[in-house]
């Protein structure tokens, strides 16, 4: 909330107007009633508090990866945005892993929680399954599928050369990871909070605007709900466990190991070059996950931003994307 609140007095200085606008967005949210959570799904395979929530379906297995950052629930938002929902309609059983409460992962980085969780889950799934990953999740998912046997690879907005970054991103990363390290170390984790302030820095501009746009939406309206949906869904995740924190700034933003191929999972030397099929799918508008630091090769962009492109208006460009791809495995089935 401090940071916010900074955020809308740099805005006012220029603009009063938005700054007040913004305001009464920010305590309109506050108030907004807030409907029941989706319910969470029986799961079909389980590793202390890590899972697989089987949302049904027939036919071969997709498995949803989200990011360690955010919930899982960005790919379930509601029945009419659920990613979860568009790929069981695309004929796949749909299995969504929940990465838990951060506290029974404490002590892992992004490379443990790949080789103890993500990888096992995988194998326990009886067959290769076709991986979704989304942000982090995509990243983690190329790496699983050099250590395990998958049908193929779908990315969404997920970075992989992280040298690709603007320079004054990295530099305000850099500067969050100095202030903040010693405290998440003593803590065992960096909490959602700060990870939220990295984020709201990217773009501060559009984080003060979206909140003066959301005060003059009607209250009850699905784009008004969604809003509400989607900032909860933001400001609620889990801390990340500090060696996963440790590893994510210094080994993959800084040092960008996956980029320079050099980022080693379970013993093994990680490629984004893959045996199997990989669909690379970027956001052109993306400040979080910038398309110049994808992988390599072929990329179909999204005219949205990073959480737009699945929740967005332009989601069902990313459907008629996941469709295709999918669907060649039948066909050459």
């Amino acid at each position: 909330m401090p940071l916010f609140l900074e955020l809308v007095r740099k805005a006012g200085e220029s603009d009063p107007a938005l700054a007040r606008r913004a305001l009464a967005g920010l305590r309109s949210y506050e108030l907004a009633e807030r409907g029941p959570a989706r319910p969470l799904l029986p799961d079909c395979a389980r590793i202390d508090g890590v899972c697989l929530r089987d949302h049904g379906g027939s036919g071969p297995v997709a498995l949803l990866v989200p990011s360690l950052i955010n919930p899982p629930r960005i790919l379930d938002l509601d029945q009419e945005t659920s990613l979860a929902e568009a790929v069981k309609a695309m004929g796949r059983r749909v299995l969504l892993l929940d990465w838990g409460r951060a506290d029974g992962r404490a002590g892992l980085s992004v490379t443990a929680h790949i080789d103890h969780y993500l990888v096992p889950l995988i194998e326990a799934i009886g067959e290769p399954p076709a991986l979704i990953g989304y942000c982090l999740g995509g990243t983690m998912a190329i790496a699983a599928a050099n250590l395990v046997q998958t049908e193929r690879v779908a990315t969404l907005a997920s970075p992989w050369h992280f040298g690709a970054y603007p320079a004054d991103s990295r530099a305000a990363l850099d500067q969050l990871w100095a202030h903040s390290r010693a405290g998440a170390e003593s803590l065992g984790a960096l909490p959602m909070e700060l990870l939220q302030a990295a984020f709201w820095s990217l773009d501060p501009l559009r984080t003060v605007s979206k909140f003066a746009e959301f005060d003059e939406l009607d209250p009850g309206s699905p784009p008004a709900r969604r809003f509400v949906a989607l900032e909860d869904w933001a400001n609620g995740g889990e801390a990340l466990p500090y060696p996963a924190a440790k590893e994510l700034i210094e080994n993959l933003f800084g040092a960008d190991l996956p980029g320079r191929g050099r980022w080693h999972v379970g013993g093994k030397a990680i490629s984004e070059r893959l045996d199997v099929p990989l669909l690379t799918i970027t956001a052109a508008n993306d400040r979080i996950a910038p398309a110049a630091t994808a992988t390599k090769g072929p990329a179909l962009a999204i005219d949205s931003g990073h959480v737009g492109m699945v929740v967005g208006s332009k989601r069902r460009q990313l459907h008629r994307a996941l469709a295709g791809f999918l669907g060649e495995s039948c066909r050459s089935g």
